[in-house]
């Protein structure tokens, strides 16, 4: 089979002082990193729907990169096209799973009928693909937001044969991702939300789009899935207000309609900060409730007010998320999904790998530099400090739910007035992050 991505090398580790662009500084797959290989850490997986098949357009402008791969875009021979195409990148990467949409797969069609069969044939080929070349699924999902039927969401939908359609697509991307192995299943409710409240139900849509992933769970479970369903919050953008607005939005929704037991979260760097959040304080959250289940591995731009889906550059931020990750025990069936596009203007075969390239450095110096800020000690060693007066005396009982508010009353009555609480001590422990991640490797 010839290449298509010819004259374009398989990429290797050369260390941080290679002065050669296609080569990973930081990223060495076997390093022992807290006790496991780097690989085992991050779980890289390829986009299907950005490195595939975006082409750089956008609300101002048409394509600028050319996806074809040397076939006709829209047609079946197209989807074989993208299949040879994103195995051969992963391979020349050293990229191990792959995520999908249903429409990323092979072309839509009118019928739902046409579009399933076109699903079942392109699966044997991506079937027989990942034999060939040991890569996995990360997670399979539907696209239930760019279909115009889509226009007041899927699950939210005023219309019940909208959400039938959805349940269509939802219960296909299931049986894919089932007979591809793979170990998550995410909804992302782009469109379920609401422009004005005037014309919506608010109790009415969420009970419909709660009702509509138990569906799912029973589904999947009938059929063999074991693996994690994943809520990907996003505050806004397309729709005004979405009803998965944040982390704990997501949490609170899944515990009050009984999901939770199924149900993980998928964090995106760029929802985060769309969402007010930081992506540490998501990650954050996600975890101390053992709901931290996979990462949209991105960034945005903090000066403009949309989903950008850049590929991740800056390392404290790499770093603090890897920190969240290590303290979390990792991610078990989750990884790290480049939901990421390279910039407009950066149009060729070349500009994917060196965007790869830098998303997988990036998170592995991360990786590198949390595990150290870890094994430095400091930072935890402080934050046990900062609360050690509930480990004994009065502290030690409202920690156990033995106080009662009298007994609390009586004992700050006795003691008059409290000392000041001792020092956060910010900019030291800022300083100690400093030191780790900019001294000399």
């Amino acid at each position: 089979m010839n290449e298509i991505f010819s004259g374009l090398p398989k990429i290797s580790y050369e260390g941080p002082d290679s002065k050669n662009p296609l080569s990973f500084k930081f990223y060495d797959a076997d390093r022992i990193i807290s006790g496991k290989p780097m690989k085992e850490h991050l779980h890289f997986a390829m986009a299907w729907w950005h490195n595939m098949c975006a082409a750089g357009t956008d609300m101002f402008g048409t394509v600028t990169a050319d996806k074809s791969f040397g076939s006709v875009l829209g047609t079946m021979e197209h989807a074989y096209k993208k299949v040879d195409a994103a195995f051969e990148f992963m391979n020349k990467l050293g990229v191990d799973y792959f995520c999908f949409h249903d429409v990323d797969l092979v072309p839509e069609d009118e019928d739902i009928k046409v579009t399933n069969r076109r699903l079942d044939e392109i699966s044997v080929y991506i079937a027989e693909k990942m034999k060939e070349n040991g890569k996995k699924l990360l997670w399979g999902t539907a696209n239930l937001f760019s279909n115009p039927r889509y226009m007041n969401g899927a699950g939210s939908t005023n219309s019940a044969d909208v959400y039938c359609f959805a349940a269509a697509q939802i219960k296909k991307a299931l049986d894919l991702t089932v007979r591809l192995g793979g170990k998550g299943y995410v909804f992302w409710g782009g469109r379920e939300g609401y422009e004005t409240l005037l014309n919506t139900d608010m109790k009415f849509e969420q009970e419909n789009i709660a009702n509509l992933m138990r569906l799912a769970v029973d589904y999947g479970r009938s059929i063999g899935f074991d693996g994690d369903f994943y809520i990907e919050p996003k505050p806004k953008e397309p729709m005004k207000h979405q009803y998965d607005f944040d982390a704990a939005t997501a949490i609170g929704f899944l515990r009050q309609y009984g999901l939770d037991k199924d149900f993980k979260i998928n964090i995106e760097a760029n929802h985060a900060t769309l969402a007010g959040h930081t992506f540490r304080h998501e990650l954050r959250v996600a975890a101390m409730n053992g709901m931290l289940g996979s990462i949209d591995a991105n960034q945005g731009d903090l000066l403009l007010g949309w989903d950008t889906d850049e590929f991740p550059y800056n390392v404290y931020e790499t770093t603090m998320c890897m920190y969240e990750v290590l303290k979390a025990g990792g991610l078990k069936n989750g990884g790290f999904n480049f939901d990421a596009k390279t910039r407009r203007p950066s149009n060729t075969y070349e500009d994917m790998f060196y965007a790869y390239i830098l998303g997988m450095d990036s998170f592995a110096l991360g990786l590198i530099k949390a595990s150290e800020i870890i094994e430095d000690g400091r930072v935890d060693s402080f934050i046990k400090e900062r609360y050690e007066s509930y480990e004994s005396g009065i502290g030690e009982k409202i920690r156990s739910g033995k106080a009662t508010l009298k007994e609390l009353s009586d004992y700050a009555e006795k003691l008059g007035k409290p000392d000041i609480p001792s020092s956060g001590r910010q900019e030291y422990l800022q300083s100690i992050v400093n030191s780790i991640l900019f001294e000399k490797n």
